[in-house]
């Protein structure tokens, strides 16, 4: 008897043992086959859709050191440092001049600034004459934010790209611009009456509030 229950309980542990021989062991080819992914940088993307002016053109990026955060600095307002502010974009292909309008929109189309003839492609603080400071409208492109005391304006900057030299760049600086669309869109004329002369318009958006 004794010896017929030794004979059943080996054959249970033989059956039992060549069960686990034949399941698979854990699989590590999931783990070994998983991609580790990181957070690739999202590339910004460069539009003019949102801006009413400048919407027709294809844009390139302009930045500037002189925002902290979205506000100008006070190096360059009128009650400050009344310098312009710095600029810095990649040469535009297909472009061989450059002009800038500043306009404060908030107030009316305000012109700011008004540079004509670029060929830099970085452009330091101060780098557009202030003269306006001291009274000499005429030698002048820039003149700073100078809102109300509490009120926040909006001041844009746009760096138009063009294929060649116009004849004039119409606007006056410190005054309002009610035709600056009609100013913008005479850019795309050259001096020799050739249309399709902007290449592409860049876009650097800025605040300040007026101070007592």
């Amino acid at each position: 008897m004794n010896r017929f229950l030794s004979i059943i309980l080996i054959g249970t542990l033989a059956l039992g043992m060549a069960a686990c021989a034949k399941e698979p062991a854990p699989s590590t080819a999931a783990s070994e086959n998983t991609e580790v992914t990181t957070d690739a940088p999202v590339e910004e993307t460069v539009d003019n859709s949102d801006d009413k002016f400048v919407s027709a053109y294809p844009a390139f990026k302009v930045t500037s050191e002189s925002l902290d955060g979205k506000y100008w600095v006070d190096g360059c307002v009128f009650q400050g440092g009344n310098a312009s502010p710095q600029l810095s974009w990649e040469p535009v292909e297909g472009a061989t001049t450059y002009v800038i309008y500043m306009v404060d929109l908030t107030a009316y189309n305000i012109i700011h600034w008004k540079s004509e003839g670029i060929t830099e492609t970085n452009l330091p603080q101060g780098w557009a004459s202030s003269a306006f400071s001291q009274g000499d409208t005429y030698n002048a492109d820039y003149v700073g934010p100078n809102p109300p005391s509490g009120s926040t304006n909006q001041y844009n900057i746009y760096v138009f790209a063009l294929k060649a030299p116009v004849e004039r760049v119409k606007g006056s600086l410190g005054n309002q611009a009610i035709k600056l669309q009609e100013f913008m869109d005479s850019l795309d004329t050259d001096a020799e009456g050739n249309t399709g002369n902007i290449v592409a318009v860049g876009r650097v958006v800025g605040y300040y509030t007026g101070k007592s």
